[in-house]
């Protein structure tokens, strides 16, 4: 079972910027793939970005393509999203899952993913 914790949410105006951190703890071994989601009131949970933790590979949904980036600091088991030139509709809670989809690309569905954080909120104001 892997804990997970978000941390740097907060209120922006659209076109800032932040960064969004994930830091895990207990056994990680099985996962093979940290993802980050979000959730608006009314929607649908949506997978943002995903990077595998074997082989690197990482990827975004469409929609962040371009202004988000996500990376991980191994020595620190922290998963980080950069999220830059934010939009009003980026607003949302977002939440990083530790998961084990098959293949060496990080699917990002939400039934792949099995230990979730709490989440953390991100509003942006126009």
């Amino acid at each position: 079972q892997v804990q997970l914790v978000e941390s740097g949410g907060g209120s922006v105006q659209a076109g800032g910027s932040l960064r969004l951190s994930c830091a895990a703890s207990g056994y990680t071994g099985s996962s093979n793939c940290i993802g980050w989601f979000r959730q608006a009131p009314g929607k649908e949970r949506e997978g943002v970005a995903g990077i595998h933790t074997r082989t690197g590979v990482i990827g975004y949904a469409d929609s962040v393509k371009g202004r988000f980036t996500i990376s991980r600091d191994n020595a620190k088991n922290t998963v980080y999203l950069q999220m830059k030139s934010l939009k009003p509709e980026d607003s949302a809670t977002y939440y990083c899952a530790a998961g084990r989809p098959g293949g060496s690309w990080c699917f990002l569905s939400v039934l792949e993913y099995a230990d979730w954080g709490p989440g953390t909120q991100v509003t942006v104001s126009s």
